[in-house]
């Protein structure tokens, strides 16, 4: 199975990951609610995610439901994992140096990733 959806899978991923099973229907009318996509579009879409495994299909009913097949953080950690190796080759205070330096932090965002880094680091002396 393939972790790294399009840009259009992932749209659709995370419209259920926000509101849960639904329809090709309410999909494409939540994606409407950004910009005009086509029913059939939508459709095809979904057909090709459930074929790559990306998310499952419930055909009980009339109308087929569809629910992600991966939760968020599985996506996010290939791809970032990508995006690490392949545009920053494996630097990590590089790559974390850019996502601060090109949006602006809240004060309560700094607050997690000193935290995070302060969790980090009991580990490694744990380890050391």
């Amino acid at each position: 199975m393939t972790l790294k959806p399009t840009e259009s899978e992932l749209e659709i991923l995370q419209i259920l990951w926000e509101f849960g099973p639904l329809t090709v229907r309410q999909v494409n009318d939540r994606l409407n609610e950004q910009r005009r996509v086509g029913y059939t579009t939508t459709l095809k879409i979904m057909q090709i995610m459930t074929d790559k495994e990306l998310m499952t299909r419930d055909t009980e009913n009339r109308s087929h439901v569809y629910s992600p097949a991966l939760q968020p953080a599985e996506v996010q950690s290939t791809m970032l994992d990508h995006v690490l190796r392949t545009v920053f080759k494996g630097d990590r205070s590089n790559l974390v140096m850019q996502a601060l330096g090109n949006h602006a932090a809240s004060v309560e965002e700094m607050k997690e990733i000193k935290a995070l880094i302060e969790k980090l680091e009991e580990k490694q002396d744990g380890v050391l």
